[in-house]
């Protein structure tokens, strides 16, 4: 009776649909923002201190810190980054990084990298979200964002570039 059931197709796995996976994934969520949180809390003391920062090599490892959205607390994370002249961009394939809303919602931010702390403003490219520039955003800043977007639009990518704030005048 097995082999008969093989044979007609009844006994053979059925292949994964959306239907199937997404409740599957929904329960692995809580598990993905314990690593995640876990993790952070891990890094990130080491990574503020200068450990892993670009130095050498322009890929490393900074602490963003940003203000959360609603609650306007502020929130640490580390994240991998690339230094590109002065400017910073980091990114996530993550579409649920909440960093990445925090950032484009409060684009003023602070990242420590080399174990000091700088001021920065963001510019945020992710799908669905219309970069905004604000006034006297740096022409290299619009140019990388707008050789980002394709990048975001087709990959599901965010990125902020964190271009250096504007020194404050005395």
């Amino acid at each position: 009776m097995n082999d008969e059931r093989r044979v007609a197709g009844r006994g053979a796995p059925r292949p994964a649909t959306a239907a199937t996976v997404t409740p599957m994934l929904a329960q692995l969520e809580p598990l993905e923002t314990w690593f995640f949180r876990t993790l952070n809390q891990l890094v990130e003391p080491l990574v503020r201190a200068g450990v892993g920062s670009p130095g050498l090599l322009p890929t490393g490892a900074i602490v963003l810190d940003t203000a959360r959205r609603k609650s306007l607390r502020r929130f640490n994370v580390p994240l991998l980054a690339t230094v590109l002249g002065d400017l910073v961009l980091v990114s996530t394939v993550r579409s649920r990084a909440q960093w990445i809303r925090n950032v484009a919602a409060e684009p003023r931010v602070r990242y420590w990298m080399l174990g000091r702390p700088r001021e920065a403003t963001a510019v945020v490219v992710a799908p669905g979200l219309e970069t905004v520039d604000a006034p006297g955003t740096a022409q290299r800043v619009r140019c990388l964002a707008s050789m980002l977007r394709p990048w975001s639009n087709t990959l599901g990518m965010s990125f902020a570039i964190l271009a250096p704030a504007p020194e404050a005048s005395p």
